[in-house]
């Protein structure tokens, strides 16, 4: 059975993510709406379940370019053909969940800026920074929203953000750097969504700031990279390696464990966070650093 949640969560930033919104009371109980720039413009994307059958809604100039990604969204494109659980728990989160696939937005500024933000810090602080550049740069969602929901930044306007509302934002100069960089070539980078595969997370690495990790997370959601896998994630290597062989791994060591899965090793990852898998901690949490006190 296809999860609409399970396959968007991937999308969200948070419980407060501006761009997301659950209307559980309304008239389309558990509606999902989602907040999104589309080569024709803004839209505002709502996904519900009704009579076994998922339903979309959509408004503003890309309203009918975002529905005719809602099968891509949901991961119609995607084809697992030839994988193999070759690790108990994949073969048997796979066996359990049939129906998780990975979806693509087609888009990518919207999944690279949030991406930059989550370089090396805690999802905490990304996700404040993501909360505070949307609410204040970015354009109200279009169409009847629940709630008031806003759209990313534009390249544009991000361009135009002064100094002092990065540091206000908790950006410090490097991910800052590297977003600024990233907006001026914006339209050029969204040909990896046609690209696809390791030629578009070249072109995304191509620009200064922009690493294998980076890339990888873009790819995973924009054209849902079944072997982008993120190296250089300060969890995920030690989550493979508990999950799969009962050890800490680092890069090198997860990605040796993951080489029976190519070209689908993001996909095993993928199996391995949805089972519900937590390995063992055995000190504090690294604790935010808040940029704005510097």
């Amino acid at each position: 059975m296809l999860d609409v949640r399970a396959l968007i969560a991937p999308l969200r930033r948070g419980k407060g993510d501006p761009t997301f919104h659950t209307d559980i009371e309304g008239a389309h109980g558990g509606e999902l709406w989602r907040a999104t720039p589309t080569p024709e413009g803004p839209a505002t994307l709502a996904l519900s379940r009704r009579d076994g059958e998922v339903r979309a809604r959509a408004w503003g100039p890309g309203a009918e370019w975002v529905v005719d990604g809602v099968p891509a969204l949901l991961g119609a494109e995607d084809d697992d053909a030839g994988f193999v659980g070759h690790h108990p728990l994949v073969a048997e989160t796979r066996r359990r969940m049939p129906g998780l696939r990975l979806g693509a937005t087609r888009t990518v500024w919207d999944q690279l800026l949030p991406a930059i933000l989550e370089q090396k810090v805690t999802g905490v602080e990304a996700r404040r920074s993501w909360r505070e550049l949307c609410w204040r740069f970015g354009e109200d969602a279009p169409g009847p929203t629940p709630r008031r929901m806003k759209l990313p930044p534009t390249p544009r306007r991000t361009r135009e953000i002064p100094d002092w509302e990065w540091h206000r934002a908790g950006v410090d100069q490097a991910r800052r750097r590297a977003i600024l960089a990233c907006a001026t070539v914006a339209h050029r980078l969204e040909k990896a969504a046609e690209l696809r595969g390791e030629a578009g997370r070249a072109l995304l690495r191509k620009v200064p700031g922009i690493g294998v990790w980076t890339a990888a997370e873009v790819a995973q959601r924009s054209w849902g990279d079944p072997d982008a896998v993120s190296v250089g994630d300060f969890h995920i290597p030690a989550t493979v390696g508990w999950a799969l062989v009962g050890r800490k791994l680092d890069d090198a060591g997860m990605l040796e464990v993951l080489a029976c899965y190519t070209p689908q090793r993001q996909r095993a990852v993928r199996y391995i966070e949805a089972s519900g898998f937590r390995r063992p901690r055995f000190g504090p949490r690294f604790s935010p650093k808040d940029y704005r006190t510097y």
